[in-house]
């Protein structure tokens, strides 16, 4: 949980402080990222291929919105 104080500090931030403290903390989330995938693994990955089921589902409710659409 954020702390209060530091949610205040960084109100008091100018603008250019708050754009650095903002760049820190995504090349962080980046660097996390990244720890993520390790490489010679494989992951499944979906594919709509043979979805079916999905694409009746979509396909009804494109026909539904096009149905109000005329009324």
């Amino acid at each position: 949980m954020v702390s209060t104080e530091l949610l205040n500090s960084l109100h008091t931030l100018s603008r250019a402080d708050k754009l650095y403290i903002m760049q820190v903390l995504i090349s962080e989330l980046a660097q996390e990222e990244t720890n993520l995938i390790k490489p010679d693994q494989s992951y499944p990955v979906w594919s709509p291929y043979d979805a079916f089921d999905a694409a009746n589902t979509m396909l009804e409710v494109l026909q539904a919105a096009k149905s109000q659409n005329n009324d």
